[in-house]
């Protein structure tokens, strides 16, 4: 499914040589939903097809089920279909490897039912939500900048051109927000991030006498870095040589790594936030928008290091990580000071920990439903035409 995925994709490693078939979605030029008049408080989640573990998805079906809870209707649109030829296939893997969700998924655009709000969660998504005829709101549920993720070509261009929509824009933190608004004229609300607590939880250190740190690599990203991250980890093991790494988040057995380390691979939930457990610190690039990975680390009792941007301190800040620039000499430098001064480490890691224990992923439901009442009260008027 992986290599289906990056084989066909947009932005895939591997490209399509039918250049129509890889970019159908952007052709899409009317996309209708059921006659009847849409019932208040309901929504139709247009999502790219997904794998299981994927972060972007793990937030937006996380969303799809607090809502449910706080007396919201979904449905599921699955936009170009790599992965999961049916919608009883997909439903299935969101129940069993995400949420018990009660919403109806749809493979494709045909039977799609009438809804107050049609939201876009990705770029490639953008299209076929721009192409929804009728009287729904529409909304972009906005978690990266994503043109970022491609080098200036193609889909870079096509990601950009969608901020210019005239959707409402949900955000994943305030620097989006802000950039979409200044930016790109968009009317935006802003969320915040939360943790599962249940999972991400600090657990019995064991060989506490050993210094590990900890790196999520994952090479297939170009926004978490990864070649930086090992200049960044190959300067730490020069000066201090008895450090441990352990890397988590894709197989990078392909790659000359020249100092000891763990290539964990791809490992579960449960197994990662234990490799949290076990280490002194922590490095996650983030460069196009903040990870959820910083705070499910600091919830861990793990001290943080991260690149400085404002697409990281619109909720980072010194008092809960040590934030650099983003050169191989300050995060190398950042790690260093960490690993050999117990007590800075120490304090750190304890108001991470306090931090992290006040984001919860309710409230950020919470402010979604809010950002969906302000758009009820933004967008031209479709109540109308709903029923009662």
């Amino acid at each position: 499914m992986v290599l289906q995925r990056l084989r066909f994709g947009p932005g895939g490693i591997l490209k399509s040589r039918n250049v129509f078939a890889q970019f159908d979605f952007v052709r899409v030029e009317k996309v209708q939903l059921a006659s009847q008049p849409a019932r208040p408080n309901t929504l139709l989640w247009f999502i790219p097809d997904f794998n299981i573990g994927s972060g972007g998805h793990q937030t937006i079906f996380r969303t799809i089920w607090h809502l449910e809870r706080m007396g919201w209707e979904s449905g599921i649109v699955i936009v170009s279909p790599t992965v999961h030829a049916t919608a009883e296939a997909a439903h299935h893997d969101i129940c069993e490897h995400f949420f018990p969700l009660q919403a109806k998924v749809y493979v494709g655009f045909d039977g799609l039912p009438s809804s107050e709000f049609v939201i876009a969660t990705g770029w490639q998504t953008a299209y076929p939500v721009r192409a929804v005829v009728g009287s729904a709101k529409k909304l972009y549920f906005v978690q990266d900048f994503e043109p970022g993720f491609y080098p200036t070509g193609t889909e870079s261009v096509l990601a950009d051109n969608t901020y210019h929509f005239g959707f409402f824009g949900i955000t994943a933190g305030g620097w989006l927000a802000r950039k979409l608004k200044t930016e790109y004229g968009m009317q935006t609300h802003a969320i915040s991030f939360g943790v599962d607590h249940e999972l991400y939880r600090q657990r019995p250190r064991r060989e506490p006498q050993i210094k590990r740190v900890f790196f999520y690599a994952r090479p297939p990203t170009p926004r978490r870095a990864f070649e930086f991250g090992l200049l960044v980890l190959e300067a730490v093991s020069r000066k201090l040589p008895e450090t441990q790494f352990i890397l988590a988040g894709w197989d990078v057995g392909d790659y000359h790594i020249p100092f000891p380390h763990l290539a964990a691979g791809v490992i579960t939930p449960e197994e990662l936030a234990d490799v949290f457990s076990q280490c002194d610190a922590a490095l996650v690039m983030s460069l196009t928008n903040l990870s959820l990975m910083p705070l499910e680390v600091m919830a861990a009792g793990c001290a943080v290091v991260s690149n400085r941007g404002e697409c990281v301190e619109w909720l980072l800040h010194d008092q809960v990580a040590l934030l650099t620039d983003p050169t191989v000499e300050a995060l190398s430098a950042a790690l260093c000071h960490l690993l050999e001064d117990d007590a800075a480490r120490k304090a750190l890691a304890s108001r991470g920990q306090e931090f992290a224990r006040q984001q919860h992923w309710q409230a950020s439901a919470e402010a979604f439903e809010q950002g969906l009442l302000a758009a009820r009260k933004q967008l031209p008027a479709a109540t109308a035409g709903m029923a009662p």
